[in-house]
């Protein structure tokens, strides 16, 4: 899922979005409800015809921003006060909140509010966000009463295994439409990230989607793949084309490199993007280094392309029962067989 953090993904319109193959995205519930506040989307008629996408938006529950971003007040298992990072101001916001929130924005899936501790962080510390989250997550549902969108409960732990066991068979019990591995990709090693999805997948229900939050690199998704994750969202696509370099079969070039000033090739020959079948690297070179906006549009929409093609050569592979040949994580990425 890109992700449109403001009801845009960076750079691109909605009509190029779609181009790129992309089903579904995510919005950010924090960053909507401080600007332009729900109220304004909700009346534009909500954020499907305010931002003019029409294929489904999954939001966030706002959790990872409050205690990453904000300056934290006060947190007890009634809610958390912070400061707007925009104007200062005091903030008070309760599962209850997050959700209702979350309804007048009118996206399709929902994320439950949760804690997201931070790494590292002690045991007793995770502990704590776990049982917070555990009970935010029995509000929220309490509070959801929008018949057309889901709720997605969120597992939380840490590194901690029997946390994450115990935290993926609480939030597993509540019968939610799909789960979430939260708590990754908060600065911890990439190992650990995988050793978590390993543990973590085989608790949870087989027939309701799983998805993997912030993760979005080849390597790691196809891992997580592997062992049954269905759902990534990650910024990397459109903050790499923001400065300057495109994903090429599972590497990362900089196109402000001087290589590419008389290469007057396609980005990547086999990808069906704006940008690979009508500018070459010389001329998005030239833009880059230039600071032309045009070259950071193209570098985003050729990154956003090339995962969502990565995405969905793995569904195909797995239809076609070739996914362990194709995309076998104990392979290098170089030397894996691509199909996409």
């Amino acid at each position: 899922m890109p992700v449109g953090t403001l009801g845009t993904v960076k750079g691109v319109t909605s009509k190029q979005l779609e181009e790129t193959g992309a089903e579904m995205i995510l919005a950010n519930t924090f960053h909507l409800h401080l600007q332009p506040g729900e109220e304004i989307v909700q009346s534009a008629g909500g954020l499907h015809k305010f931002m003019n996408w029409s294929k489904p938006i999954l939001t966030d529950s706002g959790g990872f921003q409050v205690f990453s971003l904000a300056k934290l007040n006060k947190i007890d298992n009634d809610g958390v006060s912070f400061q707007n990072p925009r104007d200062g101001r005091q903030i008070y916001l309760t599962p209850e909140k997050a959700t209702q929130i979350q309804m007048s924005l009118g996206s399709n899936i929902a994320m439950a509010f949760d804690q997201c501790p931070p790494f590292p962080a002690s045991e007793v510390d995770v502990e704590a966000a776990c049982n917070r989250t555990h009970l935010w997550l029995e509000r929220c549902i309490n509070a959801h009463s929008k018949s057309d969108q889901v709720l997605f409960g969120i597992v939380q732990g840490g590194c901690f295994a029997h946390l994450r066991e115990l935290s993926a068979k609480i939030v597993s019990g509540f019968d939610l439409p799909g789960i979430a591995i939260g708590g990754v990709s908060v600065g911890e090693p990439i190992s650990q990230i995988h050793e978590i999805v390993r543990q973590v997948c085989p608790l949870l229900p087989e027939d309701r989607p799983r998805y993997l939050m912030g993760i979005g690199t080849l390597r790691e998704m196809a891992i997580a793949v592997a062992n049954g994750v269905d759902l990534f969202d990650c910024v990397i696509p459109t903050r790499l084309g923001r400065h300057g370099s495109a994903f090429i079969q599972g590497e990362t070039w900089n196109l402000r490199n001087s290589c590419f000033k008389d290469d007057y090739q396609p980005l990547d020959s086999s990808c069906p993007c704006e940008a690979c079948t009508c500018y070459s690297r010389s001329y998005i070179h030239h833009l880059i280094r230039n600071k032309e906006l045009l070259g950071l549009t193209l570098l985003s929409l050729h990154n956003l392309t090339h995962l969502i093609r990565f995405t969905s050569a793995m569904r195909q592979a797995i239809a076609e029962g070739c996914f362990s040949e194709d995309f076998a994580p104990w392979q290098s990425q170089s030397k894996a067989r691509h199909t996409w």
